[in-house]
C-alpha cells in the first residue's frame, strides 16, 4: 500500500513541477530555448524525485503532499497570487484542508452536540393580510425603506451551467427581460413608490463580475452605492491527494468558496461600513434566481418587531428537500441536511430554507464566525477535484435568528427558484404574474 501510495504521489507531483516550471520558465525564454530548458528542467526534477523516492518511499505520508501542496502555491506567478489574495485566498487555510481530505468527512460535516426540531414558536408566521398587525407591520417597514435604512443585497455570482454556462444572471426569464432586468425593475419600483432609491448590491463571482458591470453600464456611476458589485472569495481546487489540481492546460483551478462568503466580502467591500455611516440598518439577502424573494414591507415591518438581528424565510417542504430550522444545543439554527446527526430524520422539520436573509447591517459588519468550510467532491474534465466552501446560513451559528414562514403558491409566493430550462419554462407564467403584481412590469 505504501509503495502506490507513493507512485501516485510521484507521478502527480511530477506532473505538478511540469506546469509550474513552464510558467516560470516562460517569462524568461522563448522558442527553442524555452523547450530545451523546459526538458532540462524536467529531467532534473525528475532525477531529484526519483533519488528522494528512493530514500523516503517506505516513509512517504499524507503531510509530504500537504508539504509540497506549500511549496507549489508558492511557486505560483506573482500577477496569479495578487489576484488570488485580493479576493480572500489563504495558503493556510487551504494546507489545513488538504491535511484534513480524507479523513472523516461525513463526521467533519455533520454536527456535534444536541440536535432537535424547532421547538413551537421557532418558526412564526406572517400576520394575516387585513388584521391590525399585517397593517402595522406594513407602515413599520415602509417608514424604514423611506428612511433609507434597507440594502437589497443579491446573490449572483453563478453560472446558469444548466442552462448552456452562461451568466445566471443575463439569462433571458421573461421576454426581453432577465433576472438582472428584473432585479433592476424592483429597484426603481422600490424608488417610485417610496421616494427614496433602496441600494442594490450584487455579489458576483470572477466568473460574472465583468458581463453583470458590463450589463449594468451607467447605473454603476450613480452616487451613493446605489447600485455595486462585490466579488466572493476563491481559492484552488485539491486533488484527492491533497495537492494542487490542474486543469487539462495545465493551469490551477480557481473557484469561488460559496454564498457563505458575503459578510466577509461585503464588509471587505467598504459598502457596508459606508452604508451604516449613511444610517443604514438593514441588509436584505436574496438569490438571484428567486424572483419571488422581493423587498416586502411587512416582512420588513415583522423583522423590525422582533428585534433580533437576523431573520431568515421558510417554506412548506412539500416534496422538496432541503435546509431546515432546527435546535442546537438549546439555540435556533439553519443547517443543511448533511449536516444533521446519523439517524436525525429531515422530515421532522416541516419546511426549509429560501435562502433569503433580513440582517442587521451592524451585526453582519461584526459578525466574527469560525465557519465551517464544507469538502466537496467535483467532477472537473471528468476527472475528481476537491473544494471546499462555506453556507451563508451558517450565519445562524453567529447571529440569534427568527425564522418565518412565507407563501410558496400564488402571488404571495416568495419561493420562485429557477435551476435549469424546464424550471424556468413552467414558472415562466408564475414570475410574470408575480412581477407585474408587484409593479416591476410596466
Amino acid at each position: 500500500m505504501e509503495l502506490a501510495i507513493s507512485r501516485r504521489a510521484t507521478r502527480h507531483q511530477g506532473a505538478t513541477y511540469d506546469a509550474f516550471s513552464a510558467i516560470r520558465i516562460s517569462g524568461v525564454c522563448a522558442g527553442a530555448r524555452c523547450l530545451s530548458s523546459r526538458r532540462r528542467a524536467h529531467s532534473e526534477w525528475r532525477d531529484r524525485l526519483h533519488d528522494a523516492v528512493a530514500t523516503r518511499i517506505a516513509s512517504w505520508s499524507f503531510e509530504d503532499t500537504v508539504s509540497s501542496l506549500t511549496q507549489q502555491i508558492a511557486a505560483l506567478p506573482g500577477p496569479l497570487l495578487a489576484r488570488l489574495r485580493a479576493r480572500g485566498f489563504d495558503p493556510d487555510r487551504v494546507a489545513r484542508w488538504a491535511a484534513s481530505i480524507g479523513k472523516d468527512r461525513d463526521a467533519r460535516n455533520r454536527l456535534q452536540g444536541t440536535v432537535e426540531p424547532p421547538a413551537p414558536g421557532d418558526v412564526a408566521d406572517l400576520p394575516a393580510e387585513g388584521t391590525p398587525e399585517h397593517a402595522r407591520c406594513r407602515e413599520a417597514g415602509l417608514a424604514a425603506l423611506r428612511r433609507g435604512e434597507v440594502a437589497l443585497c443579491v446573490l449572483a455570482g453563478g453560472m446558469a451551467t444548466r442552462m448552456g454556462g452562461v451568466v445566471k444572471a443575463l439569462v433571458e426569464v421573461l421576454p426581453g427581460r432577465t433576472f438582472l432586468d428584473l432585479r433592476l425593475a424592483e429597484s426603481d419600483h422600490l424608488r417610485r413608490t417610496t421616494g427614496v432609491p433602496v441600494p442594490l448590491w450584487l455579489m458576483t463571482s470572477e466568473a460574472t463580475n465583468g458581463p453583470i458591470r458590463e450589463a449594468l453600464g451607467p447605473r454603476l456611476d450613480e452616487p451613493g452605492d446605489l447600485c455595486a458589485t462585490f466579488e466572493q472569495h476563491v481559492s484552488l481546487r485539491l486533488t484527492p491527494e491533497g495537492g494542487l489540481f490542474l486543469d487539462e492546460a495545465g493551469e490551477p483551478s480557481v473557484y469561488a468558496t460559496g454564498h457563505g462568503d458575503l459578510p466577509d466580502a461585503l464588509r471587505e467591500s467598504g459598502l457596508l461600513g459606508r452604508f451604516i455611516a449613511r444610517g443604514g440598518k438593514i441588509v436584505w439577502i436574496a438569490n438571484l434566481d428567486n424572483l419571488g424573494a422581493t423587498v416586502d414591507p411587512v416582512l420588513l415591518g415583522w423583522h423590525l418587531g422582533h428585534g433580533g438581528p437576523l431573520s431568515v424565510e421558510v417554506v412548506d417542504k412539500g416534496g422538496d428537500k432541503g435546509g431546515g430550522p432546527l435546535r442546537w444545543n438549546g439555540r435556533p439554527v439553519m443547517a443543511e441536511d448533511f449536516r444533521l446527526p446519523v439517524g436525525f430524520d429531515p422530515k421532522v422539520v416541516p419546511v426549509f430554507n429560501t435562502n433569503t436573509f433580513l440582517a442587521s447591517a451592524e451585526a453582519l459588519s461584526t459578525l466574527a464566525l469560525d465557519w465551517i468550510y464544507v469538502e466537496v467532491e467535483k467532477k472537473v474534465d471528468d476527472r475528481k477535484a476537491i473544494q471546499f466552501e462555506r453556507i451563508l446560513n451558517e450565519i445562524t451559528f453567529g447571529l440569534p435568528a427568527r425564522f418565518v414562514r412565507v407563501p410558496r403558491e400564488g402571488l404571495a409566493a416568495r419561493f420562485l427558484p429557477v435551476k435549469d430550462v424546464e424550471e424556468l419554462e413552467r414558472r415562466r407564467p408564475a414570475i410574470e404574474a408575480i412581477a407585474r403584481a408587484r409593479g416591476f412590469l410596466g
